[in-house]
């Protein structure tokens, strides 16, 4: 049991910390703080993002449960899915040819709260983690109920505080490289949401 609890920890930190890892809003605002103003307050930025991830990750366990508990939902999902993964295919191939400008945040001096609001809005991430989450449940590999939702969200917290971490860590070569880095992950992305589509294409035909 104290495995799965640990793989379900898992599970959330690694969604989270590669559902982020493109550079956006977020992590490319918590690299300029981290620039402008030391390592603190964009450590301050991050936590604050984080806490919004634990709370969107629950919001988009509880949708998912309720959709695993109702079969005919679910298979509706599973092919609304497939447009989702290619709709995210398409959504990170066209961010690859955007070039990615950090937010200026140099005025504000609450960087907790400003990572709270800022995480707050971001859009893509509920439908994001019940997208995947879905996913796992379908495959077997998370179970969608107390306490296995409390571990998986608690891993999405950490996994999304890791990742902006990482950015504040390496900010001074990161923004050299950002439309480098930017490209090359946003295709990566592209591709591996690109081969989900088409795996849960096929499995609904077979």
């Amino acid at each position: 049991m104290v495995v799965s609890y640990i793989l379900h920890v898992f599970y959330g930190l690694v969604m989270a910390y590669f559902g982020l890892v493109s550079p956006g809003m977020l992590n490319m605002t918590a690299l300029k703080i981290r620039i402008n103003t030391g390592k603190v307050e964009s450590v301050k930025f991050a936590l604050g993002a984080s806490v919004i991830v634990f709370f969107q990750a629950g919001i988009a366990l509880f949708f998912a449960d309720y959709f695993t508990k109702n079969p005919k939902i679910i298979e509706i999902l599973k092919i609304a899915a497939v447009f989702v993964f290619f709709a995210l295919s398409i959504f990170f191939f066209l961010l690859s040819r955007k070039k990615i400008k950090p937010n200026s945040e140099s005025n504000k001096k609450n960087y907790f709260v400003s990572g709270l609001a800022m995480s707050s809005v971001n859009m893509l991430a509920i439908p994001f983690y019940l997208g995947l989450s879905i996913y796992l449940v379908s495959i077997d590999k998370i179970i969608i109920e107390q306490p296995y939702i409390l571990f998986f969200i608690i891993g999405a917290s950490i996994g999304s505080f890791l990742l902006f971490f990482t950015y504040i860590l390496f900010a001074k070569i990161i923004i050299k490289k950002v439309s480098f880095i930017a490209t090359n992950i946003n295709i990566i992305l592209s591709l591996l949401f690109l081969v989900l589509g088409i795996f849960t294409l096929v499995k609904l035909l077979a």
